[in-house]
């Protein structure tokens, strides 16, 4: 059985000596970067992190899967995909995922949903839930959801009167807005009907004039042989004196 293959991993070493021996006039383009950054030296995989207990008694292992990462999971994860299937649009809003510090989320107080330096969206949801999950007695998820989810609404609520009212305030003091999202769809949709409509009407009118020209007969006048004069008389009963 043949051993490892190791010249690849010491084409560096190999350069040095070309080139301390001059058997080589310069050094190859790719020299100083495998010099600052060689390649590893570790030929084997190990095993992922174990982040689940696993059966060490079981003879049962798939060889493909023994060096595939497990998937991570946490307990907020079950309720953000809750949240976000039963509110999809959620997504759509833009969000600020930039951090002073990086322990933003450490001064945060869930035992109230609204937070002064934090935007509310549906992380606030899940993190509310789960702040009433871990401290609240005989809590379950459903009913810690369904609080989460009614605090969530009534901040929504305020927050579209809020801005509806800005708005007013800021036109009657003489701003000008442009055209909403409201507005901009609403006439992308009547342009797309309308060119659907001209559309529809030039294949109305294709079909029509194909029904006129089968009923007519239009164009079939030359492949049509001409009549024979003594084959019209043919068939007429004469008068019996």
């Amino acid at each position: 059985m043949r051993g490892l293959n190791l010249k690849p991993s010491r084409v560096y070493q190999t350069a040095s000596l070309l080139l301390e021996s001059k058997s080589i006039s310069q050094p190859p383009p790719w020299y100083k970067t495998i010099g600052s950054i060689p390649p590893g030296e570790i030929m084997t995989r190990t095993q992922p992190i174990q982040h689940r207990e696993t059966n060490r008694r079981s003879r049962i292992r798939k060889p493909s899967k023994m060096f595939k990462p497990q998937l991570i999971e946490y307990e907020e994860d079950r309720l953000r995909n809750k949240f976000y299937a039963d509110h999809p649009w959620e997504l759509a809003r833009p969000r600020i995922v930039l951090e002073n510090d990086g322990r933003d989320g450490q001064r945060d107080d869930w035992s109230k949903i609204r937070q002064p330096c934090r935007s509310l969206n549906g992380e606030s949801v899940v993190q509310r839930q789960l702040w009433l999950l871990n401290n609240v007695p005989d809590m379950n998820q459903n009913q810690a959801y369904d609080i989460a989810r009614k605090e969530f609404y009534a901040l929504r609520h305020e927050e579209e009167v809020e801005r509806r009212v800005q708005k007013e305030e800021a036109l009657w003091n003489g701003a000008y807005f442009g055209k909403g999202v409201l507005e901009i769809g609403m006439e992308l949709e009547d342009k797309t009907y309308e060119s659907w409509k001209d559309w529809a009407i030039k294949e109305v009118e294709a079909i029509d004039r194909q029904k006129d020209a089968a009923y007519t007969g239009i164009g079939t006048g030359e492949d049509e042989p001409e009549a024979d004069p003594s084959m019209e008389t043919e068939g007429v009963l004469e008068p019996v004196l």
